[in-house]
């Protein structure tokens, strides 16, 4: 086995779908644009821990199960040295309600590799689940927590998978009602 083999053989894959993709906070060697198949991403976690308190909970993505969807985001190749250590950072960070899952990544040049990632199903104490998204934003637009507003989580999301070219409806229209609904409140405030 030849010595890049070997560090390769030696790395993990750690996919990031929300605030990983932009504050992994823990070291990698290398990070690609990834997708997990039968994944979408949606804002259906309360965060009464980070981007909301507990009497004002924010809304965080997970992912939920579709066999006809693909979730693209980032994954991120940490050293196997690191990868306990890692894990450990992640319990604790994603600890409202996250379980750690192996998924399959699909790289965009065809390779595939297995991962780590965080989600929340619906049986932890702080799914949320759907909401119209009116409802949403506004729950969006007002919650702030120890890791800051709930609308810089969105902002950040939205603005990371347009730089990555990565397209999400959701993302976007709760991005835009959002910003449609701090419009209003500025043109509102100005009479």
């Amino acid at each position: 086995m030849t010595r890049r083999a070997a560090q390769r053989h030696d790395m993990h894959w750690i996919f990031g779908y929300g605030s990983l993709i932009w504050r992994p906070d823990f070291p990698y060697t290398s990070s690609r644009k990834a997708a997990v198949r039968g994944w979408r991403r949606r804002f259906w976690q309360a965060s009464p821990d980070h981007r909301g308190v507990p009497a004002a909970p924010g809304r965080v993505v997970t992912l939920v199960a579709d066999a006809a969807a693909t979730c693209w985001g980032v994954a991120f190749q940490a050293e196997a040295a690191h990868f306990e250590a890692i894990v450990a950072m992640l319990d604790e960070r994603e600890k409202n309600g996250y379980d750690a899952h192996a998924v399959t990544l699909e790289f965009d040049d065809g390779s595939a590799a297995e991962a780590l990632t965080y989600i929340a199903g619906p049986d932890n104490p702080s799914f949320a689940g759907p909401a119209p998204l009116g409802a949403m934003a506004a729950q969006i637009a007002r919650a702030h927590g120890p890791s800051g507003s709930n609308r810089e989580y969105l902002a950040r999301l939205a603005a990371t998978l347009l730089e990555l070219g990565i397209e999400d409806d959701e993302v976007a229209s709760l991005h835009a009602a959002v910003e449609a609904g701090d419009g209003m409140i500025r043109h509102t405030a100005a009479r």
